[in-house]
């Protein structure tokens, strides 16, 4: 079974976003997380920042990317409930650490927590519907 025809047959909550808003919402927001967290791999090059405080950066880009393989290739809910929950906590982390250096990118990042908050809750929904 394809990923499309998998996630579409899953029981998703009434106020689960249409499925075609999904690309663009993600488009925009890896151009702010490209800018932000660039932004602080220079900060770390430059030796203006600690690894300590590039360190949620770098895992949040990993937990984000490997979110679509585990839902959709996998086709697992709970690994991808335990992913979504490392993305939301890796991002707070991050802003956290970063605040006292560069706010910016704080707030441009929070359309992006606003995002995985919504889909933090979404994929918790959508996991136990399904169980």
């Amino acid at each position: 079974m394809s990923a499309y025809s998998w996630y579409s047959q899953l029981i998703k909550p009434s106020w689960a976003p249409p499925a075609w808003l999904f690309s663009p919402v993600w488009t925009f927001l890896y151009v702010l997380i490209a800018i932000s967290f660039g932004y602080v791999v220079y900060l770390f090059f430059t030796k203006r920042i600690s690894f300590r405080i590039l360190l949620p950066f770098l895992l949040n880009l990993f937990f984000n990317f490997v979110f679509t393989p585990i839902q959709f290739g996998l086709q697992n809910n709970y690994l991808a409930s335990v992913d979504v929950i490392l993305v939301l906590t890796t991002l707070i982390w991050g802003m956290k650490a970063i605040f006292p250096y560069k706010r910016w990118i704080v707030y441009v990042n929070i359309p992006y927590l606003s995002w995985i908050l919504l889909a933090t809750v979404l994929q918790l929904t959508i996991t136990y519907l399904n169980r």
